[in-house]
């Protein structure tokens, strides 16, 4: 990860839309949701949704594949682990119990199937 890499991911994150997809699919798991399904779940116009996924999608946060008539979207785990360990990587100037236990608090917001 580099500076220009995690500033079009934070970017991406910083509308409330592109947010709550990405939670929302961070908690789907690797097998991810149809943009339909994600689009209804948060009452955003499926248009609208496609132009936030494509966004979030650019900023390597999220990956998409096609089913069918669908496409499917699911977060990129690894992309996300990367933007967290280069956001922490520098923690408190080589004091890192300063920052307290960020991988504990990170760990106990996966499951299984999501932090995989």
């Amino acid at each position: 990860m580099n500076d220009a890499l995690a500033v079009a991911a934070l970017s991406a994150l910083a509308q409330a839309d592109r947010l709550a997809a990405f939670r929302m699919l961070v908690r789907a798991g690797p097998s991810g949701m149809p943009s339909g399904e994600i689009a209804e779940a948060l009452r955003i116009p499926p248009t609208r949704m496609s132009f936030h996924l494509a966004t979030l999608e650019r900023a390597r946060l999220l990956r998409s594949w096609r089913d069918g008539r669908r496409i499917l979207y699911a977060a990129s785990y690894d992309d996300m682990r990367q933007l967290l360990a280069f956001l922490t990587e520098d923690c408190c100037s080589g004091n890192p119990e300063i920052c307290g236990d960020l991988g504990n608090a990170f760990a106990a917001t996966c499951t299984p199937e999501s932090c995989s």
